[in-house]
């Protein structure tokens, strides 16, 4: 799956989570722009894990600080 698909898909999870509107680019910040606190980080990730089989471990989120870090982390973890 290309970085396209994968960003695609992950913009399609992220949108119930976007309670603002925020618009999201490869520079939105979870924590800064979104204003996601730690649980729905959590609920989140897990739809990331569920929607792609994977699993995000601790390390590999607290690494994770823009939408591009993410949808970068994920295609690789597809082996892109």
């Amino acid at each position: 799956m290309d970085r396209a698909a994968v960003d695609t898909r992950i913009r399609a999870i992220l949108e119930p989570f976007n309670k603002k509107g925020v618009e999201i680019s490869d520079a939105t910040t979870f924590a800064g722009d979104l204003e996601f606190d730690s649980l729905t980080v959590m609920d989140f990730v897990a739809a990331i894990e569920d929607e792609f089989d994977i699993i995000i471990s601790m390390n590999q989120q607290a690494e994770i600080e823009t939408y591009g870090h993410l949808v970068d982390a994920v295609a690789k973890m597809l082996g892109e």
